[in-house]
């Protein structure tokens, strides 16, 4: 055996060890084979190492690849685009562009200005707040932002999160002053959160949220959403603020006298009315303008409604008066000092999180379509910009709207101008319109947010997550009746939790296999997925699909001692050849701790004792310095450590025939 001693010198590989002859291989080619030696990688220094490890974590994309090799000057321009898009396509905006963004953005606004009055209410704000965080926040994200089509305002998870997180510490008809500041406070430090993970290039910290957990998260939140607006449709003067199922639905009934059928008709035919465009819009694409146009058409034809029957039927709810005139500034109500802090922080950061989880999607949704990229951690950093700039002008938690900006996107938006538009629109009906929004009656606006949240109950996802992966399915079905039955945040978290469950369930129980030939070739193959996939006599061949940690090790010891239990016991059970070799294949293994070093050293000594032989099989860089540096590669010299598993069958086997 000491033919082949695969030993490892400093960086130097030689290709060729030994060569066998043709006639000496089981299933002899028509040419002589070639045995590699498994290389170490360059050597590094620990700050090198520490540098490149930095650079993968925080800077995958290499964002200052433009910058090499240019003027001071150059570099200027690029850094100004770099951190103001605007300086990118700004050179090349054209008057066909403007008239495109000009009709897009007047569009959204349409869409804008009911949503903004309506989603405010719904986070138990004064509806001027939702038009007052439609004006500023796109004004800042159209110099900020990255994307081209996505349309920033209110949206309904975010109000709906905030209202009831702040709702359970204070209630703004008892304290509206204190309710503002906390709202305001809240919103700043979700843009003081959300612009840290840009800048520090953290942005894998909101990917904890997965696809599934998001579905039953919106799912479970819309249909909160939803019941909490029967408080609107039905006419319901006391009406809890509770967030749950049970105590929604037990206000509903319990204040059945306060039922208002002229409420219930009206809101009733505009709900339809409202579902019925949406619906017409998801058949005929073309078409988006009937239910980008419907909210603020039911908005004007149920105010002339009420205004003309106000006498009649005097028992409607309306917003009534509201102030005109341009965001009053805020700063001064940031709320930095008393007992409410903890739960502002805390608020600010659930709320940025889950709306910067919805703005990157829906900009990445849209990018997509159109064939250019943006950049994640930019887009971090301007809705962080544009939240704490909104906290210091009366502005609530804002960022890109799904439905806004498919609007904005069927409409022909061609750059964040038509965000500018829609500002100057929302502008305009600040400092002129509102005193006609006095008779909009309540369940007008009930009506457009259940229209606008119906959308996120995606049961088509919840199936395809049960049809793939079970575990993504109960992280679901954990968020969906977490927000519906306990509350929003603590239903978020256990589905955060069961995430994380099934994380750390793959880390420490990862797919270990028996591999096999397929005949003919040097692949090998899962025998239970391929059947054409034999064993090979004599040898046990198994590979592990993840990193081996102190976390998993102790399980792969355990487990890769049973397979060799169970193949034995096959063995004597089908008379066939003895094994004499475990080949481990390393080839997905991607990084090994000192735990799993030892778990290694400890097989091959227990394999050692029953006289059978170990190999490591194709080791990547990382492992094979670390079993380097251990010393661990020393116990492996001697056949023991081969670039693929086909080699190392090959010249074992071929070992074994010269031997006596």
């Amino acid at each position: 055996m000491g033919m082949n001693s695969n030993r490892v010198e400093s960086l130097e590989c030689r290709e060729t060890v030994l060569r066998i002859p043709p006639e000496e291989m089981s299933a002899p080619p028509q040419h002589t084979e070639e045995i590699h030696k498994v290389c170490l990688p360059p050597t590094q220094t620990t700050l090198q190492k520490l540098k490149h490890k930095l650079s993968e974590v925080f800077f995958p994309d290499d964002p200052f690849y433009r910058f090499k090799n240019q003027t001071w000057f150059r570099k200027l321009l690029l850094g100004l685009q770099f951190l103001f898009p605007i300086f990118q396509w700004g050179p090349d905006y054209t008057l066909a562009l403007f008239k495109s963004d000009i009709v897009s953005g007047l569009t959204i606004a349409s869409l804008a200005i009911p949503q903004g009055i309506s989603y405010a209410k719904l986070a138990n704000l004064p509806p001027i707040i939702g038009l007052y965080s439609s004006f500023v926040p796109p004004l800042i994200y159209s110099v900020l932002g990255s994307s081209r089509h996505l349309a920033v305002g209110p949206v309904s998870i975010a109000s709906l999160v905030m209202g009831s997180m702040i709702t359970e510490a204070v209630s703004f008809n008892e304290q509206p002053t204190l309710f503002l500041k906390l709202a305001f406070t809240a919103t700043f430090f979700a843009g003081v959160f959300q612009a840290s993970l840009g800048l520090l290039r953290l942005g894998f910290v909101i990917d904890f949220l997965s696809k599934a957990t998001l579905v039953g998260f919106m799912a479970g939140a819309a249909v909160i959403v939803s019941l909490q607006q029967l408080k609107g449709l039905l006419g319901i003067i006391h009406f809890t603020n509770k967030m749950q199922f049970i105590p929604v639905m037990s206000s509903v009934f319990h204040h059945k006298d306060e039922w208002s059928w002229q409420t219930i008709v009206l809101g009733s035919i505009f709900l339809l009315f409202l579902l019925g465009t949406r619906h017409i819009s998801i058949k005929k694409p073309k078409l988006f303008w009937i239910s980008a146009a419907a909210p603020l058409t039911s908005v004007i034809l149920s105010t002339i409604l009420v205004f003309l029957l106000r006498e009649k039927v005097p028992g409607i709810s309306v917003i009534g008066h509201l102030p005109k005139g341009i965001n009053p500034p805020s700063l001064n109500m940031l709320y930095f000092t008393g007992p409410q802090l903890a739960l502002a922080i805390k608020t600010g950061i659930i709320t940025g999180i889950l709306s910067l989880t919805e703005g990157i999607a829906v900009g990445r949704t849209f990018a997509g379509l159109k064939n250019y990229q943006v950049d994640g951690n930019k887009e971090m950093m301007a809705i962080g910009f544009m939240n704490m700039a909104g906290s210091c002008s009366s502005c609530y938690v804002t960022t890109g709207s799904f439905s806004r900006s498919a609007v904005n996107y069927n409409a022909g938006a061609q750059t964040a101008v038509s965000n500018v538009v829609m500002s100057a629109t929302v502008l305009i009906t600040l400092l002129f319109l509102m005193p006609l929004f006095h008779y909009t009656p309540n369940f007008i606006l009930a009506a457009i947010i259940i229209t606008a949240v119906i959308g996120l109950i995606d049961y088509q996802a919840a199936c395809r997550l049960w049809k793939v992966d079970k575990l993504d399915f109960v992280a679901c079905v954990c968020s969906f009746f977490g927000v519906l039955f306990i509350s929003v945040p603590l239903g978020l978290a256990i589905a955060v939790g069961v995430s994380i469950f099934k994380i750390l369930l793959h880390v420490t129980r990862p797919n270990t296999m028996v591999l096999g030939n397929i005949s003919g070739t040097q692949i090998f193959q899962n025998i239970d997925r391929y059947r054409e996939a034999s064993r090979v006599p004599s040898f046990l061949i198994l590979a592990i699909e993840s990193p081996i940690y102190f976390a998993n090790s102790t399980y792969l010891q355990e487990r890769i001692l049973r397979w060799i239990r169970e193949e034995e016991e096959r063995i004597k059970a089908t008379n066939d050849s003895p094994l004499k070799c475990v080949i481990l294949d390393m080839t997905a293994v991607t990084s090994i701790d000192t735990s799993g070093i030892e778990a290694v050293c400890e097989i091959r000594k227990i394999l050692m004792q029953k006289s059978l032989q170990f190999v490591l099989a194709n080791p990547v860089a990382s492992v094979m310095e670390k079993l380097y540096k251990s010393k661990a590669l020393e116990q492996f010299e001697f056949n023991g450590l081969y670039l693929s598993v086909g080699e190392a069958v090959m010249d074992i086997s071929s070992l074994w025939k010269r031997q006596p």
